[in-house]
């Protein structure tokens, strides 16, 4: 299967289920299409766990083997700030584009909801959600338990010291260590079997819509239908706002790196998760032309650091349910509410529910009704559709732009996947 008939039947699997959920939804009670919509999650939950099964030795064996060929230690500090840079400056947009959009459609307003006077279980946890854990969280007490839980920050922490160390014996040996060897294979090897997953993902997109709609009814997203269409607004202008940026530095192949990209954001849009898109996007770069010392570390990084889609949604959520409970918010506290999110979200890759964790954390901090939770809950999966997508697309540019500023330092070209001889090997008519 190739990339263009993958996301063909991506789409159809997209609409296969919409259609056999809303027929369940119509024709069963409600025990039985909680019934079926178990049966469905039992495919997609396969499918993601297939995925993580995958993403641990991927990191590891793309970041040691792009550290390798990092050659000098400085070109890892350049690469690393240059990404940083973009991630901050790419969060604080995210977030004042959501908040900026919700103060402008007011979401919320005339909902008119009484503030709970008594504590109300949303289901989710925040009791680790601080930045003295985060930081500890950071650093890995083992490596096998950082791959055991798909920790990517403590996979990658542990990797640039395995990749620095290696790449120095590595160095001091004439023909190089074998090792170094046996990880270049690691990585060809997990890009095969990411081709025999990626064969199930149409099955596993039509399963999770299915259960979806099923459970929830497509009435649920015509209800609704205004909060759901202006968040979306804020996610194509933000789409806007991240093409336009890389434009600056890609020019025209920033438009031929969207079109390498539309499997897997497709992918993360029907999955829900840009999780599962990981090994499609390492891929994608490759055949874009991102050397794989520059994707291979930057783009772990960015999903630790750069989730862009879910920085914006969880700015205008929060200014979302104030408004719901008529709790005028002034510019010096929505600032307040900005910074925290910039810091509270940076904890949040590999979290279970993570935007709803952060939103429920910074709900407590402001004094804001926790309850609120519940006005989004229904429809997040909806939601994170499209956070998901757009959080795919933001590292893609990310990447990419880095990988461009670093070759104009070093005089080098970025070229197609076939003529660049450090990118990875990957199949050009699988999914590449």
């Amino acid at each position: 299967m190739n990339q263009k008939k993958l996301l063909k039947y991506i789409l159809i699997a997209m609409v296969s289920g919409i259609l056999v959920g809303w027929a369940c939804h119509s024709a069963l009670n409600e025990t039985q299409t909680a019934e079926i919509a178990s049966y469905f999650k039992i495919v997609t939950d396969v499918f993601l766990r297939l995925i993580k099964m995958i993403i641990g030795p991927l990191v590891f064996a793309t970041i040691v083997s792009g550290l390798i060929s990092m050659g000098k230690s400085s070109s890892l500090g350049s690469v690393t700030l240059k990404a940083m840079s973009w991630f901050i400056g790419a969060s604080l947009i995210s977030l004042l584009l959501g908040m900026g959009l919700a103060n402008f459609f007011q979401p919320g307003a005339g909902m008119n909801l009484a503030i709970p006077v008594e504590h109300v279980d949303i289901g989710v946890t925040t009791a680790n959600l601080t930045l003295q854990n985060f930081i500890t969280h950071i650093f890995p007490r083992s490596f096998a338990e950082a791959m055991a839980n798909n920790e990517i920050l403590q996979i990658l922490v542990f990797s640039i010291f395995f990749g620095a160390a290696l790449a120095y014996v590595n160095h001091q040996t004439k023909e190089g260590t074998v090792i170094a060897r046996l990880i270049d294979e690691l990585a060809r090897i997990m890009f095969k079997i990411t081709d025999y997953v990626m064969a199930f993902a149409p099955v596993a997109v039509f399963a999770a819509i299915a259960a979806a709609i099923a459970v929830k009814g497509p009435m649920l997203i015509i209800d609704y239908s205004v909060f759901i269409g202006q968040f979306y607004t804020g996610l194509a202008l933000l789409w806007l706002v991240l093409i336009s940026v890389g434009y600056i530095f890609l020019k025209k192949d920033v438009f031929r790196l969207l079109g390498i990209m539309r499997e897997p954001a497709a992918l993360a849009f029907a999955t829900s998760s840009s999780e599962s898109a990981y090994p499609k996007i390492i891929a994608g770069l490759n055949k874009f032309g991102v050397p794989k010392r520059i994707s291979s570390f930057v783009l772990p990084l960015g999903y630790s650091f750069n989730l862009d889609g879910s920085m914006m949604y969880m700015s205008f959520a929060v200014l979302f349910i104030a408004q719901a409970y008529n709790i005028d918010l002034s510019f010096t506290q929505q600032i307040m509410i900005l910074l925290t999110l910039m810091i509270t979200s940076k904890g949040i890759a590999g979290v279970s529910r993570a935007s709803i964790v952060v939103i429920a954390a910074t709900l407590t901090m402001f004094k804001l009704p926790e309850a609120g939770i519940l006005l989004i809950l229904a429809i997040d999966q909806f939601l994170d559709m499209g956070r998901s997508a757009t959080n795919v697309i933001g590292n893609s540019i990310a990447t990419a732009v880095v990988a461009k500023t670093e070759a104009h330092e070093h005089d080098e070209v970025i070229e197609d996947a076939h003529i660049v001889d450090d990118i990875v090997p990957v199949s050009t008519t699988g999914h590449s």
